[in-house]
């Protein structure tokens, strides 16, 4: 990212392609995100590689270049898909990445699951952040936590992001998620429109233990919709039984019977005993309160005519 992007401030020569447009209220936050990051002197932002991190990165790129780093977890909750991302959103970026490795399964709180799983989560990952963050010599640590965020409900992760004192800059400069989505794509980044999707763990409902052995199998069904063409969805795992959820405007190509038969298959396969669709569609925190919204990773190609699209083994 070496062309000027013209609006006056820090660092004009670390900046990204003007690919999608910005409003004036857009262009003010930017500048403020823009001149609030480069007081810092190194930065290290906690990256999952969707839209709000990403975002995040890209500023303190332009104003920090090498001195700002996109630090990913790595662990049992993050599909292999999403790390991928992860890396590649990284390159688009232009941004040092450094991967480091946790589990969260070593925490008994966090395998319980019980109604602040998210709050024990995000302590745990951020307190990787900063111990890397520490060994890089770096002195602030950053999350993609937006305005629009406090809003949206239970949250147990925001009072996690709160306690350790992260550095917030979307949500300080009053970034909603659409602003975030339009910056994205201003910055050329191929997740400006990438869905949102929380951890694996979001998809085991409150109150039954998050294990290996169900984080792997709904990250296998999942993997198998996507490959599938569907968009947004959630596998859901209640003790073995799998509950789909897609997009309301994909619950007909759900319901196409080629479709049932193959899902029904693989599904089977990965380990579930029973596998069914829920016809009210894909909704957030439909098994554990605010689980669905304490992370932007996302995921998935656009949807396509499944009426018309053969289903081989995924294998």
């Amino acid at each position: 990212m070496t062309t000027d992007r013209g609006m006056g401030g820090v660092n004009e020569t670390q900046s990204a392609p003007d690919v999608g447009t910005l409003t004036p209220d857009d262009e003010r936050r930017v500048e403020a995100a823009r001149t609030s990051l480069a007081e810092r002197d190194s930065i290290l932002v906690a990256f999952s590689g969707g839209v709000d991190s990403a975002v995040v990165a890209a500023i303190a790129h332009d104003v920090l270049g090498d001195a700002a780093v996109a630090c990913t977890a790595k662990s049992e909750t993050l599909p292999s898909a999403e790390l991928e991302d992860a890396r590649r959103v990284a390159t688009e970026i232009g941004i040092r990445h450094k991967i480091v490795n946790f589990s969260e399964l070593e925490n008994p709180d966090f395998v319980e699951n019980d109604g602040d799983r998210c709050y024990h989560c995000r302590t745990m990952r951020l307190g990787r952040m900063y111990e890397t963050a520490h060994e890089l010599n770096i002195t602030t640590v950053c999350d993609g936590t937006n305005a629009s965020d406090p809003s949206e409900g239970h949250r147990p992760g925001l009072q996690a992001v709160e306690e350790l004192s992260v550095h917030s800059p979307l949500r300080e400069h009053g970034f909603e998620k659409d602003a975030v989505r339009r910056v994205a794509d201003w910055y050329g980044l191929s997740v400006a429109d990438k869905p949102s999707m929380a951890c694996l763990s979001s998809r085991i409902p409150t109150g039954l233990a998050v294990t290996e052995d169900r984080l792997s199998r709904v990250e296998k069904a999942e993997a198998a919709l996507r490959q599938w063409g569907f968009s947004q969805f959630r596998v859901r795992d209640h003790d073995g039984l799998a509950r789909i959820e897609v997009a309301s405007e994909e619950l007909s190509e759900a319901l196409d019977t080629d479709f049932v038969i193959a899902v029904r298959q693989r599904l089977t396969e990965i380990g579930f005993d029973h596998v069914t669709l829920d016809l009210h569609g894909y909704q957030t925190g439909s098994v554990s309160p605010g689980g669905e919204t304490e992370t932007d990773s996302g995921d998935g190609p656009v949807v396509e005519d499944v009426f018309e699209t053969s289903y081989p083994s995924t294998e």
